[in-house]
């Protein structure tokens, strides 16, 4: 990307955001962009907020942003002219920055050349942000893809899917642990539905990053982490040395294919990989990756996965499925098929069923019901074996 030489104040952190927001235009994901961006650039913690804040946010509001600078453009700017105008049409639309500060901190981070144009664009969006306006569809003030949103109001009816998709234009903020670990509420939640009893074994079957295996071994349990990916297998040894509590393992294999032996573990949980709808907040770019064939594809991994898993399950013991996700492919689908091919496991109830929406013979949480990323989970039991 093009230098324009020494930031005015202000312009700085703008830049950088732009930036971002130009990486993820070409393919990068904004939490991978933005960390290299911040790790270079040295700001305060101030700054070094502001900048994550008109990162994400833009990213995640860029259909909205686009509606205002197409509006007002007689002409389709480059990629990285259009990453700085967005920066600016967030602040104007989104954060109510007054647009002096606005526009003219946006347009000093402009090239020279392009000045007075960012300059044109974002006034025009001040003069009608002042006045006021409708959105010309719910897909642009939502900011998602149009079949994304019919997706969501299929599975979820149209209430609850405009009420879902609107809370994830607020990411959760994490808290920590009693152990520092900082993780989401609806993980914890599914941490609470293993229900690990002090001394148990539990495997999870789809560790990396680590926060849900060792939250099991806080529980008193003895905690297998399984990751089948090289890349990630140190971070989850990382996450289990730190916060483990000395009962947490990791281990390297896959999932459909897993290196235990049968009826091993008094609980096993599957938290597979999905597409993660519900956690669209969160993953600022995720929106614009997912796509429609997404949840079929991932099913057939999922049932796999499920399959694997239950053989892992001692008589007896419990099976745990949690996904990021609301689709009805990966949720109350998978957990039908799974209990119709799966006559010796029983559907058993939730552990903290406040905490949950009904869903089939299972649970699932909206982000708007508790500020929270969107979660599915579900319960079986495997039959004991019969006395002699």
């Amino acid at each position: 990307m093009s230098n324009s030489g020494p930031a005015e104040p202000g312009a700085l952190t703008r830049r950088l955001a732009m930036r971002v927001v130009h990486e993820v235009g070409t393919g990068a994901r904004t939490a991978a962009s933005l960390h290299a961006v911040l790790r270079d650039a040295s700001l305060d913690p101030r700054d070094n907020a502001f900048v994550t804040e008109l990162a994400h946010g833009t990213v995640r509001m860029q259909r909205a942003c686009d509606m205002f600078i197409d509006k007002h453009s007689q002409r389709s700017p480059d990629a990285e002219v259009r990453a700085l105008l967005r920066i600016g049409v967030y602040q104007l639309v989104f954060l109510g920055t007054p647009p002096h500060a606005a526009v003219s901190a946006t347009v000093a981070s402009a090239r020279p050349k392009v000045r007075g144009f960012v300059n044109a664009i974002l006034r025009r969006v001040a003069e009608e942000v002042a006045t006021g306006g409708e959105w010309p569809t719910i897909g642009d003030e939502l900011s998602y893809p149009d079949w994304l949103i019919d997706a969501f109001i299929s599975d979820l009816g149209e209430d609850d899917a405009i009420e879902a998709l609107a809370a994830m234009n607020d990411a959760e903020q994490p808290e920590a642990r009693t152990d520092g670990y900082v993780q989401g509420g609806s993980s914890r939640a599914v941490v609470a539905e293993v229900g690990a009893g002090q001394g148990e074994l539990v495997l999870d079957m789809c560790a990396a990053p680590g926060g849900k295996t060792t939250g099991i071994a806080g529980d008193g349990a003895f905690a297998v982490g399984l990751e089948r990916a090289t890349a990630r297998i140190d971070q989850l040894a990382t996450t289990c040395s730190r916060f483990g509590s000395g009962r947490a393992s990791p281990v390297l294999g896959d999932a459909t294919r897993a290196p235990f032996r049968e009826a091993i573990a008094d609980r096993v949980l599957v938290d597979a990989p999905c597409s993660g709808w519900g956690a669209l907040g969160r993953r600022s770019d995720a929106r614009w990756r997912v796509k429609p064939g997404d949840s079929s594809r991932l099913a057939r991994t999922q049932r796999s996965m499920l399959a694997t898993a239950a053989e892992l399950v001692k008589p007896g013991g419990v099976l745990i499925y949690s996904v990021c996700t609301t689709s009805v492919v990966e949720t109350t689908n998978i957990a039908e098929q799974f209990s119709a091919t799966h006559e010796n496991f029983t559907a058993a109830a939730l552990v903290h069923a406040a905490f949950w929406r009904e869903h089939g013979t299972g649970g699932l949480v909206l982000p708007q019901d508790h500020g929270t990323d969107g979660m599915a989970v579900f319960r079986w039991r495997r039959e004991p074996l019969e006395a002699a």
